[in-house]
């Protein structure tokens, strides 16, 4: 490659991402401030490796989405030509099966096993505790895989589950002895079908290069440099496997912001970037901190925000882009008035500057606030979008079809084999899948087992015939797994099973839409059989590994226009011209799940710091002073991450504060209105006073305040608040779980308080 060339892709990089570019070598950290543009460096580090002779085959890129790598691997590809489709670059999921692919054998898994998504993981559980007799109810499924995932991220393998004496004590003290056992069973019957779940992806792969050192020297040599994308968001496992593949070059490469760890719920550690630099003493690191995406209002307000953090790495992220707007702050009543506020602002946004509805975005804590932005904008005609929801490859029909898809590679799939056996019905009904499901278990073996062999069963005589023919229509679509591609075989299976003519026979308006959904499906095979870009073998194994790892951010184009509606998790790594973060309230941003520790509401700030730098050009923040949530109408106050942002960048929206309340003034949105604000005139048109009551001004809440369990609060108590002080209980209302108390406080009056979500202590007389 010749100096010019060379000099065209790193001129446009400021002077820090073009260090990190040219640091190939040794251990290297990059620190990326939200918008400094990490992609490019990690693209143009890769491009210059390989400029500089080092051999694709011995790269391996890790990302945290397919989108990514793909994007990725396209510029690379834009620099250095056709060599970029050599790289190993996807995600850590995607980058293990592979390997496991290759390896399986060694773990006496075959190489074309399965892989579980969630709903089968639950499926299966569901039907493991069944079988032992455990209340459903006690043991839920989401539970339990939740329980099961966590051990798995933090190498914990069912047999050192059931030994560890701290875990096993926690699941006696909630209620739930039986984890272990459940654990135990799950790992076997996975085992049995021949299946991974996506923890396994991971748990699997470490086991790989723990108990065969010769599988991982050899990729240890095979993979000389490593680089790690959003490492803040890596978990122990993860950590583990990238520290043994890069020990014996230590040529590796992570990049990540502390400042953006917001997934600690599903095991990340922010610890693993914050003390990088103690597994590698001689590291080199390179810090992003101009930001190119949003206006120096917004970079400014972030920054004053996650300054509040203690643990975290220093860095100053700052801009050269135009002041722009302040934050726009808008108060609701109710959470449905909220709704419509926001509906209202984008439609006013949206006329006053010809904008497209794709440049806007609503971001929330949680899903469940979605219902009252999706009315209010289906009012206005506004077209959204909601990511997060049901995916394609999670409705019944489409489940169905790629059911069918994995037996055919994979026989020993039970759930796919539970899904498929009787649909489209052909006679073998609940009765004798109870019997299969009941010899398998007496006998230790796979459902297909027993249903290739009814014969040896005399409970499952009546059916044998029936369940022979659905195992040679099975096994006769495994002969055609190496004649024919992917696309070929799925048409011949969708047709033959009669899957597609069921559908179509359907002509309710659901029955129609099903079968579109399953004709696109066979689309989505098509495309990915003539897809010419894609290094992957065109046969149905490797397709239903690629769809099996798909994110719903990978399937997004961008194109079509549409408000985007998602929770702030959802939305990392995205960014809108214009956003709206909804919900801004104590108890729900910050979660109240979260005020339990410093450490985890860090990780709410880290979350609303995610949230604020997603804007280019305007942020608006609204809340609710009331707002539905467990089935009731429940109070709420403005969240301390508005007042906690430099005052100089924020701006109350007037019509929506047009009357202050107690509650701003108690987290500090007082100060903004009395900078913003017109003085009010307090003169009716008889020239009398109207101004209201004096209201006292809120302390302060009380620090390292402790509150009690008020659940046998009395009339007559006496109590202390954490803002309002001492009080008297003047009655008490409601159920356990929606119980009230009216207190009157010495300073502040009569107040109705929800006893879940009041910060209470009984003052003892």
């Amino acid at each position: 490659m010749d100096e010019q060339f060379e000099h065209e892709y790193l001129k446009g990089l400021n002077p820090p991402q073009k260090a990190a570019v040219l640091q190939t070598s040794g251990p290297v950290m990059i620190v990326a401030g939200a918008g400094s543009g990490k992609t490019r460096v990690l693209t143009y580090r890769i491009a210059h490796m390989i400029a500089s002779g080092i051999d694709p085959f011995n790269i391996l890129a890790l990302t945290f989405t397919n989108k990514a790598a793909k994007e990725m691997r396209k510029r690379i590809e834009s620099v250095v030509g056709a060599e970029a489709r050599n790289i190993w670059m996807g995600t850590f999921h995607s980058i293990f099966a592979k390997i496991l692919r290759f390896e399986a054998d060694k773990l006496g898994y075959p190489s074309n096993f399965t892989i579980y998504d969630t709903d089968d993981s639950k499926s299966l559980l569901k039907t493991i505790i069944k079988e032992m007799k455990l209340d459903d109810k006690v043991y839920k499924p989401n539970v339990v895989l939740n329980r099961i995932s966590a051990a798995k991220n933090g190498l914990i393998t069912h047999k050192m589950y059931s030994s560890a004496d701290e875990l096993t004590s926690y699941d006696s003290v909630s209620g739930r002895p039986h984890i272990a056992k459940i654990y135990e069973a799950y790992a076997k019957r996975c085992f049995m079908a021949g299946a991974m779940d996506f923890d396994d992806l991971l748990l699997k792969t470490f086991e790989l290069f723990t108990r065969h050192v010769d599988v991982l020297n050899r990729y240890q040599h095979k993979f000389k440099y490593v680089m790690v994308d959003e490492y803040q968001d890596t978990n122990h496992c993860q950590y583990m496997i990238v520290k043994k593949l890069a020990a014996v070059n230590e040529n590796i490469c992570v990049v990540g912001d502390d400042a953006q760890s917001i997934y600690s719920f599903r095991g990340a550690t922010i610890r693993n970037i914050l003390n990088f630099e103690k597994d590698y003493p001689d590291l080199k690191v390179f810090k992003l901190e101009q930001n190119y995406r949003s206006t120096q209002t917004i970079v400014n307000a972030a920054g004053s925000v996650i300054s509040k953090n203690k643990d975290q790495l220093e860095k100053k992220v700052w801009t050269d882009n135009q002041l722009g707007e302040k934050i726009k702050v808008m108060r609701a009543v109710t959470d449905n008035e909220e709704g419509r506020l926001i509906a209202q602002s984008i439609f006013e946004e949206k006329m006053k500057a010809q904008l497209t509805n794709k440049e806007f975005a609503i971001l929330y804590r949680t899903n469940a606030q979605s219902r009252s932005l999706e009315e209010a904008l289906r009012k206005l005609n506004l077209p959204y979008r909601i990511y997060g929801g049901m995916s394609f490859y999670q409705r019944k029909e489409v489940k169905d079809m790629i059911a069918y898809l994995r037996l055919t590679v994979n026989h020993r799939d039970e759930e796919s084999l539970k899904r498929v056996i009787n649909y489209p019905a052909r006679g073998i009904g609940k009765t004798t899948l109870d019997r299969v499901q009941l010899n398998a278990a007496e006998q230790g073996i796979a459902w297909w087992d027993v249903v290739e062999n009814p014969e040896m069963f005399p409970n499952l005589s009546s059916a044998a015939s029936k369940l022979k023919d659905f195992v040679i229509k099975i096994k006769s679509f495994a002969t055609m797994l190496q004649s024919k591609d992917a696309y070929d075989l799925a048409m011949h299976i969708a047709k033959s099973t009669n899957l597609l003519k069921n559908l179509h026979d359907d002509k309710t308006v659901e029955g129609i839409s099903r079968y579109e959904n399953v004709v696109e499906l066979l689309n989505g095979v098509k495309e990915f059989v003539e897809d010419d870009t894609s290094e992957l073998e065109k046969n149905l194994g490797t397709y239903l590994q690629d769809i099996a790892l798909v994110t719903d951010a990978d399937k997004d184009d961008g194109t079509e226009d549409k408000v985007s509606l998602m929770t702030i998790h959802a939305a990392k790594g995205l960014e809108f011209p214009y956003v709206y973060i909804s919900g801004m309230e104590e108890n729900l941003f910050p979660s109240q799940m979260s005020s339990g520790s410093r450490k985890e509401l860090e990780e709410e700030r880290r979350l609303f710091y995610v949230g604020v730098t997603r804007a280019e050009k305007k942020l608006t923040l609204s809340y609710a002073n009331s707002r539905f949530r467990f089935g009731q109408l429940l109070p709420g106050e403005p969240s301390r991450f508005i007042a906690e942002i430099n005052e100089d960048f924020v701006e109350l929206d007037r019509k929506s504060f047009k009357k202050r309340s107690a509650s701003d003034e108690e987290t500090g949105l007082g100060r903004f209105a009395s900078r913003n604000k017109p003085k009010p005139n307090f003169r009716n048109k008889y020239g009398k006073s109207n101004k209201p009551a004096g209201t006292a001004k809120l302390p302060p809440a009380i620090e390292n305040f402790v509150p009690e369990d008020t659940s046998a609060i009395q009339p007559g108590d006496q109590v202390e608040h954490q803002r309002f002080g001492v009080g008297k209980v003047v009655s008490v209302d409601g159920d356990l779980g929606s119980k009230k108390a009216t207190i009157e406080f010495d300073q502040f009056g009569k107040k109705q308080l929800v006893l879940k979500f009041a910060k209470l202590r009984f003052v003892k007389s």
